[in-house]
């Protein structure tokens, strides 16, 4: 049976800043538009965490049934590994989209944007299909566009329209960058297991690239996340603010280009989740302090 700790490290905590991102920019976008909403950004934030957490399990518990970690680089798989039992694991992510539902419609109830709950069965319909289910997406190497729009796209648009009521240039190009970074971080992921997921039939998009074209694929991404914003400084000269976040991008860029070792790749991880997280602030800051200081 598996310990806390190991229930824990299966929950990848590692990647909860990048469910947070969103969220952030996305409120931030709200505050522009005169419309934040404290409470709607609390439970926003609590979708979008149990949903990732939720993601995490159901991948552990589908690519583990399938052997795909049987020989896995990187941190404990609670299926594969035999840590945990497989029904236990699928129970958990369960358990997490339930409460992910509660949650998101609470938020529905206090914005009455009713239309998200057809986009909110989507998200949990996408968080199981990832590696679950007979055909799953993310061995057809469509993982990273669903990550995209849904880590990306969705969470912080629907962060905005529910604070605010209604859309704005900055929340799409939040939206947009967020979403990116997300890519990134399924790009330096993927690019790691590449060995192991060819052999397994997993044909995410990094399997699909090759390995060097998939590494600079990482680079592009971040530099394109951390530019974007740049479009928005006519009216929003604070989100300069996201430019600080260039030296934070080099070491994972660099481990990515000339990292050989697949274990090396581990750090990268952590890293552009954190960079996901420090864009949103100091992307947000921008916002705020443009709307404060005008």
């Amino acid at each position: 049976m598996a310990t806390a700790a190991q229930w824990l490290e299966g929950a990848r905590p590692r990647t909860l800043p990048m469910a947070l991102a969103p969220v952030i920019a996305g409120s931030a976008a709200a505050f522009g538009l005169g419309g934040f909403r404290p409470l709607n950004a609390v439970l926003a934030a609590a979708v979008a965490v149990l949903l990732q957490v939720g993601v995490n399990y159901a991948n552990d518990y589908s690519d583990g049934i399938r052997g795909t970690d049987d020989a896995r680089v990187g941190p404990l798989r609670l299926t594969g590994s035999g840590a945990a039992r497989a029904r236990d694991v699928k129970y958990a992510a369960f358990a997490c989209f339930a409460l992910a539902m509660v949650a998101g419609a609470a938020l529905i109830i206090l914005s009455q944007a009713w239309f998200l709950l057809l986009v909110g069965v989507g998200c949990i319909a996408a968080a199981w299909g990832y590696t679950g289910g007979k055909n799953p997406y993310g061995y057809l190497g469509l993982g990273d566009v669903f990550v995209f729009v849904f880590f990306g796209l969705v969470a912080t648009l629907g962060t905005t329209y529910t604070q605010a009521g209604q859309l704005s240039g900055p929340a799409w190009v939040g939206a947009i960058s967020t979403g990116l970074i997300a890519m990134a971080l399924l790009m330096a992921n993927n690019v790691r297991d590449i060995p192991t997921d060819r052999e397994a039939g997993k044909l995410t998009l990094a399997v699909r690239l090759g390995d060097t074209p998939a590494r600079v694929s990482y680079v592009m991404m971040l530099a394109a996340a951390v530019l974007l914003p740049l479009f928005l400084i006519d009216n929003h000269p604070w989100v300069l603010l996201v430019l600080l976040l260039v030296p934070a991008g080099l070491m994972p860029s660099w481990l990515m280009l000339k990292g050989k070792k697949r274990r090396s790749l581990i750090p990268v991880l952590k890293q552009t989740s954190l960079i996901n997280l420090g864009f949103s602030l100091l992307f947000g800051l921008g916002i705020v302090l443009t709307e404060v200081l005008a």
